[in-house]
């Protein structure tokens, strides 16, 4: 049997931010529920580790296997590498094979500008989002620069600012952005400043603590977190969780996987009042409160990938 194989080039001419960020809210308004999404599944590998996420849906099934490797970047490689499975569901017969990082690198930063445009438009009254917003992004890799041009198709007037690990990371991205018609400036050397006066900060790290002090973030402001899993892994603080309107991916995964909010909920949190998850956010189900920034926080879920697969494969011509 021989299966069509997209390469990241193909996903990628295919699979633009805008096409994914509609493909996944139009998923939630039909019958994607992230509440049913199975877990992650991690194993160790050689200076790493394995990650497998199974998606199962009503006419596509899939797997997206990866590996990460945390000391590929200083040898020039990718940290991420992986493939996509594509099934029939109805058989479970493999319809396609897909580069794996090129779609992760798409539908994580559309996922959450998708977040981020549906909470702008919930804004209560005057806290509407300017037409020239101020997006400030920490981080300076694949997620970061995804997030910036998947944040310039929402808001094409947006002015961005960015705070990367280093000058060279931060340098390499603008001559990047430049050729997207990106300017972008660096913030490292004046971060608290630009938090206070960001409209939309997007987190896309692999920090392991928060990155600013929450209480400088304006009241209307949106927040999105997406850079880290694992509850002893964080991007922000409980000073910006315990004054923010959250939604999360899932509220499953929220609870086992996401470390921005471990501290701030307990388990009887959880039970008693969860915040809302995407598919609330997509079906009209979450108000924002007047005085509060908003916060989308996210780990990643399968659903996601299970969705702009089925855009590859059914809208996207194969490499082979």
């Amino acid at each position: 049997m021989t299966l069509p194989y997209f390469d990241a080039d193909a996903v990628r001419e295919t699979l633009t931010f805008a096409r994914a960020m509609d493909a996944v809210e139009a998923a939630l308004r039909a019958d994607v529920d992230p509440e049913l999404d199975g877990p992650r599944l991690f194993s160790p590998a050689p200076d790493g580790e394995f990650l497998l996420m199974p998606a199962q849906g009503h006419r596509f099934s899939g797997l997206k296997a990866l590996t990460v490797a945390p000391q590929n970047p200083a040898r020039g490689l990718e940290k991420i590498q992986g493939l996509y499975i594509l099934l029939d569901s109805r058989t479970l017969t493999p319809v396609a094979v897909m580069e794996g990082a090129s779609l992760t690198g798409i539908r994580t930063p559309a996922v959450a500008v998708s977040a981020i445009r549906q909470l702008a438009a919930l804004a209560p009254e005057g806290s509407a989002m300017p037409p020239d917003p101020r997006i400030l992004v920490f981080g300076a890799g694949t997620q970061g620069r995804g997030a910036i041009i998947a944040a310039r198709s929402v808001f094409p007037r947006a002015t961005f600012g960015v705070v990367g690990r280093g000058a060279e990371r931060v340098a390499r991205l603008h001559s990047d952005l430049a050729a997207e018609g990106i300017d972008i400036v660096d913030r490292r050397h004046d971060a608290e400043a630009a938090v206070r006066n960001a409209d939309i900060i997007v987190c896309a790290t692999t920090a392991s603590g928060p990155l600013f002090d929450g209480s400088l973030v304006r009241d209307s402001a949106i927040v999105a977190a997406i850079g880290t899993h694992g509850r002893d892994l964080r991007e922000l603080d409980d000073a910006l969780i315990s004054r923010a309107d959250i939604v999360v991916e899932g509220r499953a995964s929220a609870e086992r996987e996401n470390g921005n909010l471990a501290t701030a909920y307990t388990a009887d949190d959880w039970v008693a009042s969860p915040p809302p998850n995407l598919r609330d956010l997509a079906t009209g189900a979450v108000a924002r409160r007047p005085g509060r920034p908003a916060v989308y926080t996210g780990v990643g879920m399968s659903w996601e990938d299970l969705v702009c697969a089925t855009v590859v494969f059914t809208e996207g011509t194969p490499t082979r």
